[in-house]
């Protein structure tokens, strides 16, 4: 990680900025990979590397966020590098496992070939397609679209179909044969270092040893290797607004308008104040996602509820960051040679080119009846900055998300007396009262836009349930708990308003919606105190 940040210092934002704006391949990032072994110690299990290479989520998670922090681009070759080994390592071919082991020591990087133009993320559309031959091989052909690392993948894990049974099949392709042909860069607004392109397969031959998994397997793997790789996204989040906060702040600090500095202006603080605690929100639910998912077995896999809102409300967060950072140093944030400037850019692509968040949503809520409804007793989970390999992830169990079960969602706000934790505990029950007393008609619940709308309320619950959790084992003021729950409560009340004028409810319904429209405790003293003891030793922390 230090040797990391001393990469990135030496270049330069002036650097990464020039090739941002140009669309540059980052070479030297790769080289670095290369010489300081970073992908090779990251991402080899335990026992297949060196001595010190884990997959440790923890560790992996921590490179996301510093990689992101410097530039999307470049946690987006990381995350598409985790991705594309994904397959590879939880497949049962030892000799692309071995393979992949020293393509990593070589400095490779890996793509995932998943998506299709037409279809996207619909795996069931998938038109890739493996023609059994006379001679035992096969012979690829279809095309791929928005794939990372596309140019210069040392192997990329595709995803297509066997043409004569139509099973699923995941197979490693070399990017260097004279049948794999690569179409395009596809140019994007954001992550413009990165290679984000388009390959076709034309007649390209698969041998049996270079099937990674067929059927159930192949598409088991598919999934979870989403849940690993896309699980980074609220990481890279984090990473963007960490950077653009100190921007902004050490921009602000330094501006004088009407005679009065920026950050006295009382608006400004304010925006500061929110930005800085929804951060820690974001920080505090995804750290506490990664002891959830490092802790899954088959009995425990609450993680799956976990993980979609890792990836849809933490970095929809980022936006909301973003925002409200740019609000504070207006036309200096789309000046070009500024952090901010990519980070606009950046943030947004997240939650949308990297899974759509309704997507998400549709996920998320097919949890709602047993998080609230079913309870099951769990152990504690403590917190995982162990340093162990996880490759307990590489054997998912994927489907039958009827079976998942959750503890008692309420008992984190055991022996919390803090005023907006209580107010926001009152929706929440509200919420819950709501179901219970007057659940969903079938028309209702037949009804997409209804379920996903909901759904904001039920994932925000989920969110604030987490954050508490960790702001508990991390031993977070309570001044900045009680004012991350002041907005906790706005978007509660925001989300309930807009379901309740957005669609027709029941009478009961309607009631319920009603009561979830509270406001916070506000209180001037604990928000100047957040401002001079949290925010103000923040300037000058950072500088480009």
């Amino acid at each position: 990680m230090n040797k990391t940040i001393e990469f990135f210092e030496r270049k330069g934002l002036a650097k990464i900025k020039e090739e941002d704006q140009g669309s540059q391949w980052y070479k030297d990032f790769i080289n670095f990979i290369k010489k300081e072994q970073i992908f090779a110690t990251l991402l080899t299990p335990s026992g297949t590397g060196e001595y010190d290479s884990r997959f440790d989520l923890s560790r992996i998670c921590d490179f996301s966020e510093l990689s992101a922090f410097y530039g999307l681009s470049y946690q987006y070759c990381y995350q598409v590098t985790i991705l594309g080994l994904g397959p590879i390592w939880m497949s049962d071919n030892d000799s692309v496992k071995e393979k992949t082991g020293q393509l990593l020591k070589d400095g490779g990087i890996f793509a995932f070939g998943m998506s299709e133009k037409k279809h996207g993320a619909d795996l069931y559309s998938n038109q890739m397609k493996l023609h059994k031959q006379e001679d035992g091989l096969y012979r690829g052909s279809g095309s791929k679209y928005y794939i990372g690392n596309a140019n210069e993948a040392a192997l990329v894990s595709v995803f297509g179909r066997i043409a004569e049974t139509d099973e699923f099949v995941f197979f490693a392709v070399d990017p260097k044969h004279s049948n794999y042909h690569l179409k395009k860069k596809i140019h994007t607004s954001g992550v413009r270092s990165a290679y984000v392109g388009e390959f076709a397969l034309d007649d390209y031959p698969v041998r049996e040893s270079d099937i990674l998994s067929t059927g159930k397997d192949a598409w088991d793997s598919s999934l979870s290797t989403v849940n690993i790789g896309k699980f980074q996204l609220g990481f890279a989040s984090a990473g963007i607004c960490q950077h653009a906060f100190y921007e902004a702040i050490n921009h602000a600090d330094e501006r004088i308008l009407y005679g009065q500095k920026v950050t006295d202006f009382r608006h400004v603080k304010q925006l500061f104040t929110e930005s800085y605690a929804r951060i820690c929100a974001m920080k505090l639910f995804a750290l506490r996602a990664v002891d959830y998912f490092r802790s899954s077995s088959e009995k425990d896999r609450r993680y799956l509820l976990f993980n979609p809102i890792q990836k849809m409300k933490v970095t929809k967060e980022g936006m909301n960051v973003i925002d409200m950072l740019l609000d504070v140093v207006a036309a200096k944030g789309f000046e070009q040679d500024t952090y901010m400037e990519s980070a606009i850019r950046d943030i947004g692509m997240i939650p949308r080119l990297e899974g759509t968040s309704h997507v998400n949503m549709a996920l998320v809520i097919k949890f709602m009846e047993n998080y609230f409804f079913h309870d099951e007793t769990y152990p504690e989970i403590p917190i995982r900055r162990d340093a162990k390999d996880d490759s307990n992830l590489f054997h998912q169990t994927t489907g039958k998300l009827s079976q998942v079960t959750f503890p008692n969602n309420l008992s984190c706000y055991e022996g919390v007396e803090l005023p907006n934790v209580r107010i926001f505990l009152e929706q929440v029950k509200t919420f819950r009262g709501m179901l219970e007393k007057h659940p969903l008609t079938s028309q209702q619940q037949q009804d997409k836009a209804f379920m996903l709308h909901l759904g904001e309320l039920f994932t925000l619950t989920v969110y604030a349930q987490l954050v508490l959790e960790n702001a508990k084992l991390y031993d977070v003021n309570d001044d900045l708990v009680d004012y991350i729950f002041t907005f906790m409560i706005r978007d509660f009340a925001q989300f309930a308003l807009s379901q309740l004028s957005s669609f027709e409810h029941t009478e009961g319904q309607t009631a319920n919606f009603e009561q979830m429209l509270k406001r916070p405790k506000l209180n001037e003293e604990r928000d100047e105190k957040i401002w001079i003891e949290d925010i103000l030793p923040l300037k000058g922390e950072f500088k480009d």
